[in-house]
């Protein structure tokens, strides 16, 4: 199960996170890890957008140290984080988290935040994007979850 404190599912994210704001990832609380679970991987991309699917964010080696983990908001914006994790490109050409940004008069967007129980490490090096991470996640997600939010520039 995934929560964020600051939008509910389906429900609209704050301007704050989103390129109209300080584009800074929400805080999210991801419970009911299964054992096993040694990272959690995180992809939030948005189907809606004129071009095909944009991504947004690509993390994984999120470590787990028990049934439930929170990422907090605004993590730096860099390749490795201090607890080891690892962030990737998103589709604005850039390392960590860029939030909804759609085309004024668009309509609403929805922003999909999918979360993966990892069973181990993953090894990625260089410009890590979502399809590489995808590729690398086959076969070691134990569980997975999402959590939707939207967003209009109107």
């Amino acid at each position: 199960m995934v929560v964020s404190s600051v939008f509910k599912d389906k429900e609209f994210i704050p301007k704050k996170y989103t390129c109209e704001g300080q584009d800074v990832n929400p805080e999210l609380v991801i419970s009911n890890i299964p054992d096993g679970a040694k990272t959690i991987a995180i992809i939030c991309d948005d189907p809606d957008a004129p071009i095909g699917t944009f991504v947004h964010w690509v993390l994984w080696n999120y470590p787990v140290d028990g049934p439930s983990v929170k990422i907090p908001e605004a993590l730096p914006k860099v390749e490795k984080l201090q607890n080891g994790a690892m962030q990737g490109y998103n589709d604005f050409g850039k390392v960590g988290y860029n939030g909804p940004c759609p085309p004024k008069g668009h309509g609403v967007h929805h922003y999909h935040f999918k979360i993966y129980a990892v069973n181990s490490l993953i090894e990625l090096k260089g410009k890590v994007t979502k399809e590489e991470l995808e590729r690398a996640l086959s076969g070691r997600i134990i569980a997975q979850a999402e959590i939707v939010g939207l967003y209009e520039k109107k």
